[in-house]
């Protein structure tokens, strides 16, 4: 049987190397390769073509090569089989890093001496005193970074789907509670599953329930954020920042606007990227509990779409 890698627009040696070093009785190819399609029960994918799924009859499994799974999902064609992500714990470290170092780049003014720089005008600031943090999304990733900021001394809040009890972090959930945690902050990160109701959530709407000067953090997915609100946001003072890690097109188109804001933060997706030993261990242990008839690990909830 094949082990199809579906991961366009990037070199996949490293990838297939280690697949095959794991799976050494499995054919692994990719999929601009000849092959049998009818051979194909088990696609490893990333942003794959939605033409893909019409050529494989049989298949049974497909893994999502990254922790992320809403490009799959929104997909029209998707065939009714089991999807299943990368849980990958050093993502939780690196994403906390990640919002960590965001947060202190526009406390301590760091963008605002950037200009200065360029103009050789020499003003020192105190920092910003603000040190209220709400997360939206209380997943692996938004624990992780909600334990960390509460390590460095922020007072964190966190907004999920269900009402969770966390140590330290003053939690809500549901609409109401939505905008409580909001009227409060300083900064707002967003860790959200990509959904029909998360997508477009980083509106006006919602920026207007910040305090005025509040700081957003987009780590999640770039279809989270109505763009053109937020950039009405940030140019009437709203917002004082944002850093931006996602984008709805990436790479970012050339004559986007944020590209040239003073006050936005643009990283070219890099916040938490996927280690290829830690994915192909996952996926390797999938495909081989696959063909024993065993229950896969991290199967997602297509209904929930995560």
């Amino acid at each position: 049987m094949t082990l199809l890698v579906v991961v366009p627009d990037r070199n996949n040696d490293k990838l297939i190397a280690k697949l095959e070093l794991l799976l050494p009785q499995v054919d692994i190819v990719e999929w601009r390769d000849s092959l049998d399609c009818c051979d194909v029960e088990f696609v490893l994918a990333w942003n794959p073509p939605e033409t893909i799924w019409a050529s494989l009859p049989n298949l049974k499994v497909i893994a999502s090569y990254g922790a992320g799974v809403d490009s799959l999902i929104k997909q029209r064609n998707l065939p009714a089989v089991t999807v299943t992500r990368i849980v990958d714990p050093n993502l939780a470290l690196s994403m906390a890093e990640y919002v960590l170092h965001s947060i202190g780049y526009f406390k301590l003014r760091f963008n605002q001496y950037l200009l200065n720089k360029s103009s050789q005008y020499w003003k020192p600031r105190r920092a910003h005193t603000g040190n209220r943090v709400g997360i939206l999304g209380l997943g692996e990733l938004g624990l992780a970074v909600a334990q960390r900021l509460t390590i460095n001394n922020y007072e964190v809040s966190g907004w999920s789907r269900s009402q969770k009890t966390i140590d330290n972090i003053e939690t809500y959930s549901g609409a109401k509670g939505l905008d409580q945690m909001l009227a409060s902050l300083d900064y707002l990160v967003c860790l959200l599953p990509l959904t029909p109701e998360t997508q477009g959530i980083l509106d006006a709407k919602l920026f207007n329930l910040l305090p005025k000067g509040a700081v957003l953090i987009n780590v999640a997915r770039g279809d989270h954020v109505n763009e053109a609100d937020l950039i009405t946001a940030l140019n009437t003072e709203q917002l004082s920042g944002a850093a931006l890690d996602v984008f709805s097109t990436e790479p970012l188109m050339k004559e986007n606007p944020l590209w040239q804001h003073p006050n936005v933060l643009l990283t070219p997706h890099v916040s938490a990227v996927t280690n290829v030993d830690t994915a192909c261990d996952q996926i390797a242990d999938n495909y081989s509990r696959f063909k024993q008839g065993m229950t896969l690990n991290h199967v997602i909830d297509r209904k929930l779409g995560y």
